[in-house]
C-alpha cells in the first residue's frame, strides 16, 4: 500500500509509478496551471496526470521546468483524445503533447475514451510508441470490461492502467476486480466527485474521528482499495492538505462504510454509452 506520497506501485511493465499525483482537467492552461503543478512538485507530489483535451500540456511543461525537480523523478501522463484516434493520428497527437509539454518521452500514454471502431487501431499505434522507446508505459481511461477483453484479445502489449470515474458513489466492484485479475493497476479520476461528497454525513463523521477533511478520507480510502488517485485542485492550501493523508489510517469498519455509499452514480458519461466527439 502507498504509505508515503513518493511511494510507487509497480505496473505490469515493470514501471514504478507514484500512487499519488495532481490532476491538472479543466485547470486554465497558463499561470493557473503552472503554479498548480510547481506547488505540487515542490510539495513532494512526484505524478502529474494531464491530456491534449485539457488544453493545458504547455503550462504543465512550463510548471515542470520552473519546479527545480529533476525530469527523471517526475512521472508525466498524457491522453490522446477522441477526435485524434486512430493509427496515423494516434502517432502524431502523442508528437504534438510531446512538443507541447516540451519533453524527450512521456510516462504514460493513455486512450481517453474506448471510442468505437478506433480503439484498436489507437492501440497498436500507442504499441509502437512504446517500442519505439517515446513511452515509459501505455493504458487506458474509462474502458469497461467489454473494452478491456476485446483489447487483451490481441494485443502485443497489454495496459499498464486503466483510469476511470471512481469515488464513494461508483465503487467499479466488477471493473476492479477485473482490472486485478488482469493485472491492469486501478486509477481514479473525479475521486473526490467534483466535490459532492464532501458533506456526506458518513464521511465527514469518520473524518471528525480522524481530525481529518472529508477530502483527506476519501483520497485516503481510495490508496487503502489499492487505487491510484489524482485528485485536481488550484488552490496551494488544498494541493498540500489533499496530500497530507499518509498519518492515519482508515479502520476496516470505516472502510465498508465508506463502500456501503455506492450508488453506481457518475458525474461523467458511461463508456457504454460514450458517443465519439
Amino acid at each position: 500500500m502507498i504509505t508515503t506520497l513518493k511511494d510507487t506501485v509497480t505496473l505490469n511493465n515493470g514501471v514504478k509509478m507514484p500512487g499519488f499525483g495532481l490532476g491538472v482537467y479543466k485547470v486554465e492552461d497558463g499561470n493557473v496551471v503552472i503554479e498548480s503543478v510547481k506547488t505540487a512538485l515542490e510539495n513532494g507530489y512526484r505524478s502529474i496526470d494531464t491530456a491534449s483535451f485539457y488544453n493545458n500540456e504547455e503550462g504543465v511543461g512550463q510548471g515542470i521546468k520552473e519546479s527545480g525537480v529533476p525530469r527523471e523523478e517526475i512521472f508525466v501522463t498524457s491522453k490522446v483524445w477522441n477526435d485524434e484516434q486512430g493509427y496515423e493520428s494516434t502517432l502524431q497527437a502523442f508528437e504534438q503533447s510531446l512538443e507541447k509539454l516540451d519533453l524527450e518521452y512521456l510516462d504514460l500514454y493513455l486512450i481517453h475514451w474506448p471510442v468505437r471502431g478506433k480503439f484498436k487501431d489507437t492501440w497498436r499505434a500507442m504499441e509502437k510508441l512504446y517500442t519505439d522507446g517515446k513511452v515509459r508505459a501505455i493504458g487506458v481511461s474509462n474502458f469497461h470490461i467489454q473494452h478491456l477483453k476485446e483489447l487483451l484479445a490481441d494485443c502485443k502489449v497489454r495496459p499498464v492502467i486503466n483510469q476511470v470515474e471512481f469515488h464513494p458513489h461508483l465503487t467499479q466492484v466488477e471493473l476492479r476486480a477485473f482490472c486485478e485479475k488482469e493485472n491492469i493497476q486501478f486509477e481514479a479520476w473525479s475521486p473526490l466527485k467534483k466535490g459532492r461528497l464532501l458533506n456526506d454525513p458518513t464521511i465527514v463523521k469518520i473524518a471528525d474521528k480522524h481530525q481529518k477533511s472529508s477530502a483527506q478520507v476519501i483520497l485516503k480510502w481510495d490508496l487503502q482499495n489499492n487505487v491510484m488517485t489524482i485528485p485536481k485542485s488550484v488552490t496551494k492550501n488544498r494541493i498540500i492538505e489533499n496530500a497530507d493523508i499518509f498519518d492515519f489510517k482508515l479502520t476496516e469498519e470505516e472502510m465498508n462504510q465508506i463502500d456501503a455509499l455506492n450508488k453506481n452514480e457518475r458525474t461523467g458519461k458511461n463508456p457504454d454509452m460514450f458517443d465519439t466527439e
